[in-house]
């Protein structure tokens, strides 16, 4: 039968749980993120609701630009601790069905059920059950992926938003991907889907159609990930932090090229949060932390700053990356892409350190 496997999302997270606690916000066009100022305000949305997005609203968005397609829509400033307790909540409930268990951000996860099902069926009932607990306990709906793969599970998961849930069997692969969008596989952007539309490839059901040598032929190691997701042979394990892991990092590619400094910062932040989130729940350490930065023309830096000790420090972290994008941020080129990496991981470390030595730099 091969594996089963769920991914959990959280239908518009953060919006959901404020139109749980302001029920005259349900039905409405409602944006979480920074003051639109009147259209004159700096930083992104969240998240919004599906209302919302049907004015061509998403998250990472300026906020000023929501305003401008919206400015009717109900405007609400984020309430992170609100937000984490809901997350911690609905992932303790997510733990009691399966020890093989991944937590992905605040909103979304994966369970693996292969050995407490014994089919489809049964994991169907279980998915079910998932959905009403987490609405009971908590006053919220998610979607739900049933798949064989890690990656069929969470393009499943969104097939079906919100509120949903799809079921994909081995046999039926082929023709639940077949007619969809190449973008729909994790990895394709709007930059690559012109590259493999340019060739030919514009639904899944192309690749489908390519024999492997051939797809590593053509797109080389991607090749071989595209060709092992869309036949189902994805067998990444659903679990927790490797204590092997080398790095985390995150990056964020802005809509537009920017010089908006209020704007990087913004993201910075977010992107700083955003990394930090892991290295607290799983108590990691870091000695190296990295800038990545691109230009526009994709021309791309990485400057690295490594420390004495290990520390496990937002602020500081922070504070060196702007240190590091100090060297860029004088010149008029406009930005494409930045993001934050920490390496040097130790999950051993019995204490934390609490003086200055923390932020000696190797000479």
């Amino acid at each position: 039968m091969g594996r089963i496997i769920l991914h959990i999302d959280m239908d518009c997270f953060f919006a959901a749980v404020e139109a749980r606690d302001n029920p005259e916000y349900k039905g409405k066009p409602l944006i979480v993120g920074a003051d639109p100022k009147e259209g004159k305000g700096r930083g992104v949305v969240a998240t919004c609701s599906y209302e919302a997005r049907k004015f061509g609203i998403h998250s990472a968005m300026p906020i000023s630009q929501a305003y401008k397609l919206c400015p009717h829509a109900i405007f609400v400033r984020p309430n992170y601790f609100k937000y984490a307790e809901v997350s911690k909540n609905v992932m303790n409930i997510l733990k009691t069905y399966s020890p093989a268990f991944q937590q992905m951000g605040s909103d979304e996860a994966y369970l693996e059920l292969t050995e407490i099902c014994s089919n489809f069926k049964e994991a169907r009932k279980i998915t079910e059950n998932i959905k009403d607990v987490i609405y009971d306990s908590e006053g919220i709906t998610c979607s739900i992926g049933c798949a064989p793969t890690k990656t069929l599970a969470k393009i499943s998961s969104d097939h079906n938003k919100p509120n949903g849930i799809t079921i994909v069997e081995s046999e039926n692969i082929k023709s639940f991907l077949e007619n969809m969008d190449i973008i729909r596989i994790p990895g394709i952007g709007k930059k690559t889907k012109k590259y493999y539309n340019e060739k030919g490839i514009k639904v899944i059901g192309d690749f489908i159609k390519i024999p492997l040598p051939r797809m590593i032929e053509l797109f080389g190691k991607s090749g071989k990930w595209i060709w092992e997701i869309v036949n189902g042979l994805d067998d990444r394990p659903v679990q927790e932090f490797r204590e092997d892991r080398k790095s985390i990092s995150r990056e964020r590619t802005f809509l537009e090229d920017t010089d908006d400094f209020k704007l990087i910062l913004t993201t910075f932040e977010e992107i700083n949060k955003k990394i930090h989130k892991p290295i607290i729940k799983h108590n990691i350490f870091y000695k190296t932390i990295t800038l990545k930065i691109r230009f526009q023309g994709f021309i791309t830096f990485t400057r690295s700053k490594s420390l004495l000790i290990p520390i496990q420090n937002e602020k500081k972290t922070l504070e060196i990356i702007l240190e590091l994008y100090k060297e860029f941020s004088k010149g008029k080129r406009k930005i494409r892409l930045i993001g934050i990496k920490l390496s040097n991981l130790d999950t051993k470390i019995k204490f934390k350190q609490r003086n200055l030595l923390n932020f000696l730099t190797v000479p």
